[in-house]
């Protein structure tokens, strides 16, 4: 928070804004001659001098400081009903300036107020940077003044809220009174409200209780256990995060790879164990590759080697089936010690590998080849386009080739297939291209 010299900082802060950017802007030429920006009350501007001598210059006057009705309600009462202090109250403020323009010749007032104001409206929010480079060098280096020096103390960059500067309308009866009150010569002059100002001076509020023990003792021995530190809020534990399918897909298929992100994934060996829901057998795959973060895993192929040699049971597609499955990561240490993650969801989608369609009069024969096989009993139906088509019965065995019938097809149009499992569809597209494209393999033309 900033502390009793935030509202001198703030008034410093905008001065120094306005003269870098008079000077930046270059308009001392059609002034003729160098511009000041000063900080003072506006009867001392011109004093008693005739305005035949009245400087070409800038004034940024405070003329008023009131609370913050939004910040100032925020806090509690500061003292308890003993009198302790349990909260440093906030004195919250917003600052109103005022912009006048003087002048020695005519227009040169009215170039000078324009282009502070354009200064302000550019700038109606204070940078915390901006702040600190401006409080940290004051002008005139080592010998600028003790006050200016001072400000560097605020603490004005390091407040809640930033510091917004905007127009403020003031009415002809306003303006009139103000000047009045000044009791001097009225000059072009621009409102500005500056909100909002955080003033606040931590005290200490209650002495804190003695440590008495560090842990619970022992009852055997008395020794203290000693205190428990967690040096941060992830566990010390293999934890697991996030399943994250490749080509930004929602599903993963047989024959990707997937990663695995989490912590304390890596060991001297580590494994994926993929549970098939519900009440499925437990398949357990060797890691691609692991690190602490991150764990990548490839799924079977999904058509076996010709001739198939001797696979384990995890590599064989036969063992897998499309839904839902509860994965793991077991990692084991050079010590033997093996220890398992939680547990993340993923989805199998069903893979079309190839799509054909043939007609035989107003009647059209799809033949779906997919992985992993499709058992018995198993929901199965292809959506051609907008239309669902239920699978022709597979028989007592197991499935890769699936037959579906429909009519009243328009003969050569394109269209989009999936091959719909218990409710799971194949892959249809392909998100990895900007923007995202049906995928070929996904589409058959109609005969």
């Amino acid at each position: 928070m900033s502390n009793g010299l935030a509202i001198a900082a703030v008034t410093r802060v905008l001065q120094d804004m306005l003269h870098s950017g008079l000077v930046a802007s270059g308009i001392g030429g059609a002034l003729g001659g160098t511009v000041t920006v000063s900080a003072l009350p506006p009867d001392r501007i011109l004093g008693e001098a005739a305005a035949t001598a009245e400087a070409t210059q800038l004034n940024l006057y405070l003329h008023q400081v009131t609370p913050n009705t939004g910040w100032s309600a925020r806090d509690l009462p500061s003292r308890d009903a003993r009198a302790d202090r349990i909260v440093d109250p906030m004195l919250a403020l917003d600052l109103y300036y005022l912009l006048t323009a003087y002048a020695e010749e005519e227009f040169q007032g009215e170039i000078l107020l324009g282009h502070a104001m354009l200064l302000l409206h550019e700038n109606g929010v204070l940078s915390r940077d901006f702040i600190r480079d401006v409080l940290a060098n004051p002008p005139g280096g080592g010998m600028a003044a003790a006050a200016v020096q001072a400000l560097t103390a605020s603490d004005l960059a390091d407040q809640v809220e930033l510091i917004k500067v905007r127009p403020r309308p003031l009415s002809t009866d306003d303006m009139s009174k103000l000047w009045t009150a000044f009791q001097s010569r009225y000059r072009p002059s621009a409102a500005y409200e500056v909100s909002v100002v955080l003033i606040q001076r931590p005290r200490p509020k209650r002495a804190p209780l003695p440590v008495l023990s560090r842990g619970e003792p022992d009852p055997a021995t008395g020794r203290e256990a000693g205190i428990a530190v967690q040096a941060s809020l992830v566990p010390a534990i293999p934890t697991l995060t996030a399943i994250v399918p490749p080509g930004q897909q929602t599903a993963a298929r047989l024959g990707e790879t997937i990663r695995l992100e989490g912590h304390h994934l890596a060991g001297e060996a580590v494994f994926v164990d993929v549970t098939a829901e519900p009440g499925g057998e437990t398949l357990r795959l060797v890691a691609a590759s692991a690190a602490d973060g991150l764990v990548s895993v490839a799924l079977p192929p999904p058509v076996p080697p010709v001739p198939p040699p001797p696979v384990p049971p995890e590599q064989d597609p036969a063992n897998w089936r499309v839904g839902l499955y509860r994965v793991c990561v077991a990692t084991r240490d050079a010590a033997g010690e093996l220890r398992t993650t939680n547990v993340l969801p993923l989805v199998l989608a069903p893979l079309i590998r190839q799509v054909n369609a043939a007609r035989a009069g107003d009647v059209v024969t799809f033949t779906i080849t997919c992985a992993p096989p499709v058992r018995p009993g198993e929901a199965v139906s292809l959506v051609v386009g907008s239309r669902e088509i239920p699978a022709v019965p597979i028989g007592a065995t197991p499935a890769t080739t699936l037959t579906f019938r429909g009519s009243d097809f328009v003969a050569g149009t394109t269209v989009p297939v999936r091959l719909r499992v218990n409710g799971i569809d194949s892959l249809l597209i392909d998100r990895t291209a900007r923007p995202p494209v049906f995928a070929p393999s996904q589409q058959v033309t109609l005969p």
